[in-house]
């Protein structure tokens, strides 16, 4: 299995009111930090090397998590200031073996079989493949406009109602997609600097293979994630 990177230096500021300063992926969820259900989804699934891009009270996620989860080898990469998505992303490929790496948001948590997301990046050829989930009302998310081949044409704002294709906030990323790309600041968002950006010059395709799917981003979901997270886990 590939390397993997979670990111997971988010202020959690929305959380603030039902976790205080906790960095949001060690906001706790039935009894465990998120970030240990997340790990413990990958583990599952077979990954072994996974890198934590931490920045926010980086030394409590690394005293929760360790070096060592299960069979998995745990990698820290800091953030000295706040970088962005994208600019973590640059940030810690550069220090992760491989051509191809996947990438986690740390308050998400999608349920998809890794395997054929790999296998189907790799047959579509993609620069960067998300994973995507069809989700009853797409109100507070962007969704993901795609064409019958399944690459992605465009990302339309948050705010539409009704049924929509949504990002699940998983990656498989070709890093020399990323690295190569002329022009991108030290401090970037992952989803509108690089990827809206450069939609139609990188080959960008998405995977409807999310089976379910949760964030903890606000307090609602927060709370519904203490029984539907475990159940997730649980599940798979």
């Amino acid at each position: 299995m590939k390397p993997a990177l979670i990111l997971a230096g988010g202020l959690g500021t929305r959380l603030r009111p039902v976790v205080g300063d906790l960095p949001k992926p060690m906001a706790d969820v039935a009894g465990k930090p998120f970030l240990w259900w997340l790990l413990k989804q990958l583990e599952n699934q077979g990954l072994r090397d996974v890198y934590l891009s931490v920045g926010y009270r980086h030394e409590q996620v690394r005293a929760g998590m360790g070096d060592v989860f299960g069979d998995m080898h745990l990698h820290y990469v800091v953030e000295d200031e706040p970088l962005g998505t994208g600019g973590a992303i640059l940030k810690a490929v550069a220090e992760m073996p491989g051509d191809d790496v996947l990438v986690f948001n740390g308050d998400t948590l999608a349920v998809v079989d890794l395997a054929a997301f790999i296998a189907d990046a790799e047959a579509t050829d993609a620069d960067v493949a998300l994973a995507a989930a069809n989700v009853p009302d797409a109100t507070r998310y962007g969704t993901v406009e795609i064409d019958d081949a399944r690459r992605i044409r465009a990302f339309i704002e948050k705010g539409r109602s009704g049924p929509g294709l949504i990002n699940a906030g998983v990656y498989h990323l070709r890093k020399a997609a990323l690295t190569d790309c002329a022009g991108l600041p030290q401090r970037f968002s992952f989803e509108q600097d690089f990827l809206g950006r450069y939609i139609d010059q990188i080959h960008l395709s998405a995977f409807p293979g999310v089976s379910d799917f949760i964030d903890i981003g606000v307090p609602d979901d927060y709370q519904a994630a203490q029984t539907k997270v475990p159940a997730l886990i649980a599940g798979q």
